[in-house]
């Protein structure tokens, strides 16, 4: 049986991770510091939880010293583009600086390959849509430059250690587990749907749309929405594609369809049989019009495919998933 270290796996993406890694039978050691994520989206699925920090030396080498791995899936980061802007000693400290303490603990004890959960925010402005794995890094915040920082150590251990990796780069990470266990919990939370999904329980204010002069057919934003199930799955090509012995490498991960704000509003609308209350804002800056990925490379390399790229689809496992939490609070 394979023994794997799930680095954030509390958390949003990384809770759907250990979910089905342990639906297909592999065992999974959970460390996070809980500082975003929630143990009870890990003690549900009868995960071992260890509560620690990634960039703690002394734990990580505790447990490398103990344990046996066979690979590492890291998701623990900062996420916000708005505060990294604002904090970039923070975000530095914990995305890029953690992470080299975790690859250097990784090398000294033998330990690898590692997933690392990257993003579409290392591309900054896009030059093209669908953005393709050989379109242009350029980070415009420092969220999406340290992750572009970690990219790079990767290739640097790689040469110089042998440390095999692949990084993934999300677009929209949206939906929730269909089965309904768990699903999103950010705070504070910045993306549409659930945002939407609120407004309609009435949970939050109403929606903002930033901007309905966009060159976009409706005139708003168009973004790639990809569910986190078929995230959680990528990640587990991915860790077959290095098991097989295959070179370190980076893929874009999307469904490869474009939704508008306003195609996102409407699907909420026929999911949950009521108009999300909503009001116009100006454009936010910094926001292109359009960002769809180009995954050709995920699926013709990885044998990856969405299998949850309806956006109703997507819509109706978050609202289902917004209503179990009502009914919990």
């Amino acid at each position: 049986m394979f023994n794997l270290l799930v680095i954030g796996g509390a958390g949003y993406i990384g809770s759907h991770m250990v979910k089905q890694l342990l639906e297909a039978d592999y065992h999974v050691v959970v460390l996070d510091d809980l500082s975003t994520g929630f143990e009870n989206a890990i003690t549900a699925e009868n995960a071992r939880l260890i509560i620690g920090d990634v960039g703690d030396r002394a734990l990580l080498d505790l447990l490398f010293s103990t344990e046996k791995f066979d690979g590492v899936l890291h998701f623990a980061s900062l996420i916000q583009v708005g505060e990294s802007v604002a904090q970039p000693a923070r975000y530095y400290r914990s995305n890029v600086a953690k992470t080299l303490t975790l690859l250097e603990a990784m090398v000294e004890h033998g330990v690898g390959p590692l997933i690392f959960s990257s993003t579409a925010a290392v591309f900054g402005e896009p030059e093209y849509s669908p953005i393709d794995e050989a379109h242009r890094q350029a980070p415009i915040n420092p969220y999406g430059a340290s992750k572009f920082m970690v990219e790079r150590m990767l290739e640097d251990f790689d040469r110089a250690y042998g440390l095999k990796s692949v990084a993934l780069r999300y677009f929209n990470a949206a939906g929730a587990d269909p089965e309904g266990r768990i699903g999103e919990r950010h705070d504070p939370e910045t993306h549409l749907i659930p945002l939407a999904l609120h407004a309609v329980l009435g949970a939050r204010p109403p929606l903002k749309v930033f901007g309905r002069d966009y060159s976009t057919p409706d005139g708003t934003c168009v973004r790639d929405y990809i569910h986190v199930t078929d995230l959680a799955e990528a990640h587990l090509r991915a860790l077959e594609y290095l098991w097989a012995g295959n070179p370190t490498a980076r893929f874009n991960l999307g469904n490869g369809n474009g939704f508008s704000v306003q195609e996102v509003m409407d699907a909420v609308e026929r999911v949950t049989g009521q108009p999300v209350p909503h009001e116009n804002a100006p454009r936010r800056t910094g926001d292109p019009a359009h960002l769809v990925a180009d995954s050709r490379a995920a699926k013709s390399t990885l044998g990856w495919n969405p299998r949850y790229a309806d956006i109703d689809t997507i819509v109706a496992h978050a609202w289902a998933w917004e209503q179990k939490r009502v009914r919990l609070r």
